[in-house]
């Protein structure tokens, strides 16, 4: 074999390792489906046996997301009333109409918006003000009396 013929032999075999090198785990990456990691929806958000029926308090918690390809730990909050013994509703923390905060006026019994006197009941209903629609819910379940919380809905889809 002429050394002319090798050097191209070699040049051939080596190109073609490289785009092997190169094709498998692209075609790995297109074809095999990924496996999912992810977790349960919920996260805890505390206890519930202590709460009394009827009377809102505000319960913080972790909730962990993908942001881009890093996790990030985020601190939440939710307004939530106990309506029966094992039986909860929790909402978003901001106004529906421009994304306040709220809080609860116990003398009034009602949520009050301060920013543009938006009024909701204990049920979310707005009672005056400008907001659209009622307080957005989050999405809840119990287990072993512990309040578990999911997605964020908007009051006109939200069930709890």
């Amino acid at each position: 074999m002429p050394r002319r013929s090798f050097y191209s032999a070699v040049i051939v075999g080596l190109n073609a390792i490289m785009g092997a090198a190169l094709a498998l785990p692209t075609l790995a990456y297109l074809l095999i489906p990924t496996r999912s990691r992810k977790k349960s929806d919920f996260v805890d958000a505390g206890d519930i046996s202590q709460l009394t029926i009827g009377t809102p308090v505000e319960m913080s918690f972790q909730q962990s997301r993908i942001d881009g390809w890093r996790a990030v730990t985020e601190k939440r909050t939710a307004w939530v009333v106990k309506t029966a013994e094992n039986k909860v509703v929790a909402y978003g923390p901001q106004c529906t109409h421009l994304g306040c905060a709220y809080h609860w006026e116990d003398a009034s019994k009602q949520f009050v918006c301060p920013c543009h006197n938006s009024f909701f009941s204990i049920q979310g209903a707005v009672l005056t003000g400008p907001a659209p629609r009622p307080l957005d819910r989050y999405v809840t379940k119990i287990e072993n009396n512990r309040l578990q919380v999911g997605a964020l809905k908007p009051s006109d889809e939200a069930k709890g």
